[in-house]
């Protein structure tokens, strides 16, 4: 992959009333460029907030566990086979080199790296990838990801690990990057992961649950780095961290509400950093008998009447966020395919006339929560916008403690889910389409079994065991044009992450996977 293409996109601006810059990799690195490289300083100690935390993250008893730490962010203290970069590329980590090495994608061959040595001094072995890898797949205590596509993982040789998948999976780099399979020392399933041990940059050094969490350097990383003696993550409200940011209490806060950019703009020595992409607010549309989601010409009505527009201006200042396609996929990406027509008002109240609702209609309640500072306006604006197509939706926010439970159980059997709001992470083309594809899947809305939710499930299954990226993309695309027919589920917007930081803080980038930046190439000046 060309390094330039690492800094093409960075937004920045620095100090108060500056000039916004788009710096490239090549204006710090490359000679007879306008911006002199700068050599990264050893020492120091960085302070960052963050606005909320890893809801498996409730007791000093679990809190160095990958699955349970106060953040989804665990390259702090941990490495993966491979890493996933800010435009979503795939780059080995533990992992030195992978390979299918059956033609249906479903026997893959990883080259362990040499040299690696845990927190502890410790080398990592190909059985601590084994072992790390047969807790991801527990039935009981691991990952989805690896529990639903990992049938066996064996040793192929001194520095090589063979993955036999459930089913083809022509991605499999990039399913290995997920935030949860890193690498842990191996030790029995119930304590494998809880003593924090790692291989990434940093060490756990304090905790104290739900509120901060400090890491000290790692002397024996691998890799470039660290440069900090230490990091420290606190857990703050969007106020309380621009108080914090203010009196210079921390030197970053990430994930920051669109509506703070403007303030944070004025500050003086300050770099606000808009990523290429972010998490979508995914809609479910329920189709359980009664549902009027069950009728095709509703979902399609409801989607066109949106004024995503309107959501990007208001909500986002025109800049951080993207108009979705109604499916997984993050706009920047090169297989993305955008939809023809976004809103189309007229075509809307034809749709719900010849649904039976000439004069318009009043949905059910849609529910959200406070997954980002930003939601309640987000949805205040959708609902207004619906009315010019005579779309009565009425809204109601829900505490966030428990909501993912409540919106997908129903004791009586007769709802698997309610019409309600989930986040959603962009992903590889092969996970994002993925969601659509999983006939038990409630993101979907259970569109299957339907004609269209089977052919698409058909060209999913096609496209994982395609190894020719250029054929996927094909099938790829013919996969979209079905979802923004049918509209078995509703994105409603895409927010790009934005994270904020002082201008002494060199080598940040904002990630479109938030859970994948690295701290690693980080210093202060």
């Amino acid at each position: 992959m060309n390094p330039k293409s690492l800094f093409t996109r960075r937004f920045v601006i620095a100090g108060a009333g500056g000039t916004a810059v788009a710096l490239t990799l090549g204006d710090l690195i490359f000679p007879g460029t306008s911006i002199a490289a700068e050599k990264p300083k050893k020492g120091g100690k960085l302070v960052y907030a963050v606005l909320g935390h890893n809801s498996k993250h409730k007791s000093i008893k679990k809190a160095k566990h990958p699955y349970a730490g106060i953040e989804i962010r665990t390259k702090n203290v941990y490495n993966a086979l491979t890493w996933v970069d800010q435009d979503l590329s795939v780059h080995p980590e533990v992992a030195t080199k992978w390979e299918a090495v059956s033609d249906d994608q479903t026997v893959w061959e990883v080259d362990i790296r040499e040299g690696i040595k845990f927190h502890d001094g410790r080398d990592l072995t190909v059985e601590d990838v084994i072992a790390s890898y047969d807790f991801h797949r527990n039935k009981k205590l691991g990952t989805s990801f690896a529990k639903k596509m990992l049938a066996k993982v064996e040793k192929a040789g001194p520095n090589k690990v063979r993955f036999h998948l459930q089913s083809p999976n022509a991605e499999f780099a990039w399913w290995a990057a997920e935030y949860r399979q890193v690498i842990m020392p191996a030790a029995p399933l119930d304590k494998i992961g809880m003593d924090g041990i790692g291989s990434g940059p940093f060490k756990f050094a304090k905790i104290d649950p739900q509120r901060r969490v400090i890491y000290e350097a790692n002397d024996k990383y691998w890799g470039d780095g660290p440069h900090l003696d230490s990091l420290e993550v606190v857990v703050q409200p969007m106020s309380a961290a621009m108080n914090g940011y203010r009196s210079k209490q921390f030197d970053m806060v990430l994930a920051i509400d669109p509506a703070m950019v403007p303030q944070f703009e004025k500050l003086p020595d300050t770099v606000v950093d808009i990523a290429k992409a972010g998490s979508q607010m995914l809609t479910v549309l329920p189709k359980y008998e009664g549902s009027p989601f069950n009728d095709k010409r509703i979902r399609q009505a409801l989607t066109l009447a949106i004024d995503r527009q309107k959501i990007v201006d208001i909500v986002y200042g025109g800049k951080s966020a993207w108009i979705t396609n109604d499916t997984h996929m993050a706009n920047f990406n090169a297989d993305f395919l955008a939809k023809s027509v976004v809103r189309d008002v007229k075509k809307a109240k034809k749709l719900l006339a010849d649904a039976g609702h000439p004069n318009g209609i009043t949905l059910p309640t849609l529910y959200y929560s406070s997954y980002y500072p930003e939601i309640d306006r987000v949805f205040q604006v959708l609902s207004e916008s619906v009315k010019d197509a005579g779309i009565t939706l009425p809204i109601e926010a829900r505490q966030k403690s428990g909501y993912r439970k409540w919106r997908v159980e129903d004791k009586k059997k007769t709802r698997k889910h309610r019409f309600a709001m989930g986040p959603v992470g962009p992903r590889n083309p092969a996970a994002n389409l993925f969601r659509m594809a999983r006939p038990t899947y409630n993101e979907s809305g259970y569109w299957h079994p339907s004609a269209k939710g089977d052919e698409y499930i058909a060209l999913y299954k096609k496209a994982m065991a395609t190894g020719d990226a250029k054929e996927r993309r094909a099938v790829y695309h013919e996969m979209q044009r079905i979802l923004h027919e049918e509209v078995p589920t509703l994105f409603v917007i895409g927010r790009r992450s934005i994270d904020v930081h002082r201008s002494n803080v060199k080598g940040w980038t904002a990630h479109s996977q938030s859970w994948s930046g690295k701290f690693d190439a980080v210093w202060k000046s």
